[in-house]
Formats: C-alpha cells, structure tokens, sequence
C-alpha cells in the first residue's frame, strides 16, 4: 500500500495539532514549551492508518505569524494539504499567509477542514462559506470540505475516508525518480549516529545507498557536496531497507556529523541535480516581481536561502541566492520579504544556468526571452541557445529530452546539437581552410588542433547580449562535433590536417620549376638533379613534398629524385641483364651514378620487383 503525506494548514490556535490527534492519537507538540503554551512553535509528525488500508502520515505546521518559515519548512515538500479553519473564529489573519503559501508553493490537492463546529452556533456554516471565498482563487478552489469537532469526535470518521478518497486521486509520484530529500530535522542516536528526516516526495531510497549531501551546514557541504551513506532507514518507527514515494523518511547516515547537517540541506542522487545559486523565475503568484524589495528570503523545500532580485518586468526576475541549492526548471518557490512575515508570492523556475546580464539592452532581450519560454522547459531551445549541450546536463537541470529530437537538433553521441551551429561551425571552418590555401598554395590544409581552436573560440561567449544569439557566435564546446562539421563544411581529415578534396591540386608558384624538371628527367630518367640544381630551380623540400603528393615526382632516399614513370622504366633495363646483376652493372645499363643507382635499386627490393641473391647481386623477380 503507497503511503502519503499530508502537511497542515492554518490560522494558529485553530486546532490543527489537536486534529492530528484526534485522527492518529499521536501528540506532535514535540518541545515542552509547546505543551506548556498549547502552542505549535515547529514541525510535528504523525502516522494512522486510514479505512482503506492505506498508510497516511502528518507533517503538522505552526501556526504563528513568528514561526512562518517553520510552517513552510513543512509545508514545502508535502503534496497535499489539509486547511484548517476553526468555526468559532472563521477566517483570520495567518489564514492569508498560509493560502498565499499554498498557492505560492502550487499545492492543488487537500481537505477544507472547519474544525471547533461544537463552539459555532451555526456549526461553522460561516466559517466554510468565507474560506470557499477564500480559497477560490487557489488550487484549493474545489477540494472536499469535512466540518468537524475533535472534542465530540463529530466529522472525525467523515473526515478520514474524505481524505482517503482525496489521497486515492492524488497526483501519482515516481519511485524511478531521482532521490531529492529536503530536510526538515537532524539528530544524534547513541550507537546509532546522525539521524536525517523529510518528506520523500521522489525516488526511492535504499539501505545501502550512495548519496550527496548538499547545504550550507559545515565545511564539507556547498556545491558539490558531501558523499554519504545510508545506514539504516525508518518510516512512522519502523526500519525499513527501502523506502518509495510519498513517505515521511528517517535515514540513519554514515559519512558526516552532526554539526554538518540541518534543516535546509538536501539528500540528492548522486550527479543528479546540480547545485545552482542564480535562477530565472517567472511570477506565478503576488505582488510584481518589478515592485518587491531587492532583498527576499526564498523558500524552497525546507531550505530559506537569502537573496538578491533583480527583477526582469513585473512577471520575470532574476534571483541570486547567497547559497546554491539542488533546483530544476519548472519547481515552485516562495519569496517573502527578509525582514516581514508576509507571503510577497510564488515563482517558478525557468531557468537554473541564466546568461550573465552586462551589456547594454541585455535586460530588455532577456525579458522578452523570457516572456516565451515554456515552464517545464524546452530541449530545444536550451540547445539552439547554446549551439549544443550534453542530452544528461538537460535532464539533470530539469528538462525531458524528447524522442525524436524536435527538427533543427541532432544528436552526436551525448551531445545534442543545434543544425544552424554545424552550419555556422562549418562556414568558419570552410573559410579557414580556403584562407589557408590561398596564403600558401602548398599547404595540405590547416591542422586538426587549429581547426579545433578555432571553432572553441567561436567568436563571442554566450553572454547577456547573447539570449537569443545566433549560433555563430557560439563556440563547439566538444572535439567530437568535429565529425558533424566536416562533412557540413565539404572537407576531410587527412594526416591530420583539414583538407578540401575538391580544390584543385596546383603548386602555386612552383609550378614552372616543376614542369621544368619533369622535362628534363622524361629526356634523362635516371640523371637526377643535384643539390645545387634544385637550388637553382628554387625547388626546396616543400615544393617538392608536395610535388610528390600529387605524383608529379618519386623522392627517394639521399635526396634522389625522379619521375615516379623511373622504377618501372628501370626494370625494363635491369630485365634485359644477366641475372644475377650487380649494382655496378645497373649502373651501367641505367647510365646513372652510384648515388642514384643504390637508392633506385633499394626502392624496386622494397616493391617486391627485385631481390638481392647475395651480399653483391640481385636478380629482377619474374
């Protein structure tokens, strides 16, 4: 049976712990002083089995005006909500706070609970007429209503099997999912060690498990956080060796201490989430974001980090948070004034890796960027805006990566790449190369490490003015993507360098020194120039190199060169000796030198044409 959570709502003293009990027989007043003053000051818990068999566990809120982000601290990770309202007192002023923060926080499931209807006359008639007024703008609008009195145990039997039936239509929650565990307590056992608890809204977790402990509790912890093992789990007392989504889990951790640990920290599947401390949000409730104080306190999960708005109009602002957190594109968090009890509204995430706003109009273009981004977030325009991204850096911030991929993408491995980039990459590329021949016509192209500095530079980095840049100005930032961009660009790999293998073999300005020598050696084969006659040509080693590479000429060791016709014309001579021959008799039949001789007669050994008989003779093989 699937266990679910459910957080408490409401005005204080308007009997939320009391309700608790009546429905579980559980006490969640925790601290003696919360007994001594019939007061919830932080969180309780609680457990019952409901009609249908079903698990259901309480994460009881206080109340106050003073302990708001307690309440939120609770409230945060739960997914459904049961709203208190006493019938004697009706609506009052935490009421708002607590509906604003629902609304805030996206909350959309729970009961209306009128409780206290022994004390009305009218039997809380009114109450739940003014909190349906209340509530009608929320997620809350519709949610089943249960009028109750702890006291007389009316409405109590009502309320359970109201709220079994909303807990069976619940938005379902995924066991497959990345463990993300916002903490709400941290405690020492004896013998046992440091103990975590919190709302498992996702995944599942294992005895045994590999986590990372994220927060701002310790030295170790901060962005990258602290490896941690789970020791041992626990849910409403039981041990447990796993535990799936929605539960209330106690995870008993090796790998950290106390002091290094709190409210606020976060439990994450390793490389799962990245810890992030500047997002883009877009309003979803309140006040404008273009009308809040500049500095608000941000509630997410249990965690209440500080931090700085800019805002980006009324409906868009930018938040830079003083720690990072483990957020994704599309989750809900509140803002509240740093120094005020008061709900300022909600907002969600749109983007977890914003480009830096310096340039002059950078504000402006990010705001009518934002204006069109989709909310749960867009793998393609993630991409475009990037020239490409790796498909796992997506999914980690938050955003599905479809199948198939959305026209204009490609993927390359892990990487999923925007087509206008390759085309771009490639144009750069193209240029470079052609830029390249036309410097030096006896260059083989430019070299791979060139060419793969080249298109990292990529012109500009994707800074404020670049929201919406086109992707030349991107840089490629993986040397696989070269593979994409060749064939894009009409080139090749070759020895390590990029070619063009349609571009016209040519020497430039070599040629006539080239032509010239090749009529000299078709009337002399064998008489190869020396080294004072190339130098009077002007024919150095890399003319000749490339020369060769066209097979306009055959380099033979010593400096010996030839027309690359020589070793076959060679054989038809060698072919006419007394076989076995000599080097001096090869010599003679070719009309050449020794110089020339040897180094020929090596290069037709090395094909396979001749062989050597004895330490002073060859033989051609017929």
């Amino acid at each position: 049976m699937i266990e679910r959570v459910v957080a408490t709502a409401g005005h204080v003293d308007h009997g939320k712990s009391t309700l608790v009990r009546a429905l579980t027989g559980i006490e969640t007043d925790r601290w003696e002083e919360e007994r001594r003053r019939g007061l919830t000051i932080d969180l309780g818990f609680a457990w019952t089995r409901l009609p249908s068999g079903r698990e259901v566990s309480f994460v009881d809120v206080p109340g106050h005006e003073r302990f708001l982000g307690n309440m939120l601290a609770g409230l945060g990770p739960a997914p459904v909500v049961c709203f208190v309202v006493a019938a004697d007192e009706g609506w009052q002023a935490q009421s708002d706070d607590h509906r604003d923060a629902l609304a805030a926080l996206g909350i959309e499931t729970g009961v209306l609970v009128i409780t206290r209807a022994d004390l009305a006359e009218d039997g809380g008639r009114a109450a739940l007429a003014r909190a349906r007024t209340e509530l009608a703008g929320t997620g809350l609008a519709g949610a089943p209503a249960v009028t109750v009195s702890a006291r007389t145990g009316q409405g109590i039997d009502e309320l359970r099997s109201v709220l079994d039936d909303v807990l069976e239509h619940a938005p379902a929650s995924s066991a497959a999912a990345p463990v993300r565990l916002w903490i709400d307590r941290a405690f020492s056992i004896s013998g046992a060690g440091t103990v975590v608890t919190g709302t498992l809204a996702t995944g599942t977790l294992h005895s045994g498990d590999q986590l990372t402990l994220l927060g701002a509790h310790g030295e170790a912890a901060g962005e990258r956080g602290t490896r941690v093992t789970v020791r041992g789990l626990q849910s409403r007392e039981e041990s447990a060796r796993e535990l799936g989504p929605v539960c209330r889990a106690a995870v008993n951790l090796r790998g950290t201490d106390l002091e290094e640990i709190g409210r606020g920290d976060a439990l994450v599947t390793p490389g799962a989430f990245e810890a992030v401390d500047h997002v883009d949000v877009r309003r979803t409730t309140g006040e404008a974001l273009d009308e809040v104080p500049r500095e608000v306190m941000v509630h997410a999960g249990t965690a209440a980090v500080p931090a700085r708005v800019r805002d980006l109009g009324a409906q868009h602002a930018r938040l830079a948070l003083e720690r990072p957190l483990p957020l994704r594109v599309g989750d809900r968090m509140l803002l509240r004034g740093s120094g005020e009890h008061a709900v300022l509204g909600g907002v969600q995430i749109l983007d977890v890796d914003p480009p830096v706003l310096t340039r002059r109009g950078a504000g402006k273009r990010r705001t009518a960027e934002l204006g069109s981004m989709d909310p749960h977030g867009d793998a393609a325009h993630e991409t475009v805006r990037r020239a490409a991204i790796r498909a796992d850096l997506l999914v980690r911030r938050g955003i599905a990566v479809p199948d198939p991929l959305p026209r204009g993408i490609l993927r390359a491995g892990e990487w999923l790449v925007a087509e206008q980039a390759i085309t771009a990459w490639a144009g750069t590329l193209r240029e470079a190369v052609r830029a390249e021949h036309a410097r030096d016509a006896l260059s083989a192209g430019i070299t791979r490490g060139a060419a793969l500095d080249l298109l990292a530079q990529g012109g500009a980095a994707p800074t404020s003015a670049q929201a919406s840049a086109p992707a030349s100005t991107l840089p490629m930032p993986d040397a696989s993507l070269l593979s994409l961009v060749l064939p894009a660009a009409g080139l090749a790999a070759e020895d390590g360098r990029i070619v063009d293998p349609e571009r016209a073999a040519g020497l430039g300005a070599a040629e006539t020194q080239v032509a010239a020598l090749e009529e000299r050696l078709r009337a002399h084969p064998f008489r190869a120039p020396e080294a004072d006659d190339l130098a009077a040509l002007r024919l150095g080693a890399r003319e000749l190199a490339a020369a060769e590479k066209q097979g306009r000429l055959l380099r033979l060791p010593d400096g010996v060169v030839l027309l690359p016709s020589a070793p076959a014309l060679a054989m038809r001579e060698l072919a006419r000796l007394e076989q076995p021959f000599t080097a001096s008799a090869a010599r003679r039949a070719l009309g050449t030198t020794r110089r020339v001789a040897i180094p020929l007669l090596e290069h037709l050994d090395a094909r396979g044409w001749t062989r050597r008989v004895d330490g002073s003779s060859r033989e051609v093989v017929r």
